[in-house]
């Protein structure tokens, strides 16, 4: 990738994290492109210039946490250690990801209801990836014994959906430190294997 096209992904991923926290505050319907440019000090026009509409923007901050996570899963997969400590340390990523990308991780739910078919359809293919790699070293766990006979595809929902729900209460100001709620998911997240 050439320096020019590095720093527009840059500069692109720079709007795409102060973007979000507008959306997040109003919401993806509550928000047009304007309010969105006057916080980020620019031009409609120059925010136009590097993404087509809203659905766009939405789109890349999918697109951001998605290529973040299937990057550490695969790196997760590709060690060898156990079973168990994969999914420890993909529970630990996990939870790390939503806190320090706070923002921009609460605005990747239920993207069926923001984006046209198209979008939908390449972050469905993404999503469904982290999926079943989760699906992998839960099903590997099972069949080495270091898991229950569990159902796979339930256990990874309930992880994932632990998971996901820390974005609804999590609080930086909170009593509770980011290592300290993933030792305790952590925890309570591999007795439903054990």
């Amino acid at each position: 990738m050439s320096l020019h096209k590095q720093k527009v992904e840059m500069k692109k991923k720079e709007i795409i994290r102060s973007a979000a926290k507008t959306l997040q505050e109003k919401g993806f319907h509550g928000t047009t492109m304007e309010e969105i440019a006057a916080q980020l000090l620019m031009t409609k026009g120059s925010l136009y210039h590097y993404f087509k509409n809203k659905e766009d923007l939405l789109y890349h901050c999918h697109k951001i946490i998605l290529e973040i996570s299937i990057k550490k899963i695969e790196e997760i997969l590709e060690t060898e250690q156990s079973n168990t400590n994969k999914i420890e340390a993909i529970i630990r990523f996990h939870i790390n990801l939503a806190i320090e990308e706070n923002a921009m991780f609460g605005l990747i739910d239920n993207p069926e209801h923001t984006f046209s078919k198209e979008n939908f359809e390449k972050i469905r293919k993404r999503r469904s990836y982290y999926s079943r790699c989760i699906d992998k070293v839960i099903e590997q766990g099972v069949e080495n014994g270091e898991f229950r006979n569990i159902d796979i595809k339930m256990s990874r929902f309930i992880i994932l959906g632990s998971l996901n729900w820390i974005q609804q209460w999590y609080n930086p100001q909170g009593n509770r430190s980011p290592e300290e709620i993933s030792e305790y998911f952590v925890n309570k997240l591999l007795q439903t294997l054990k």
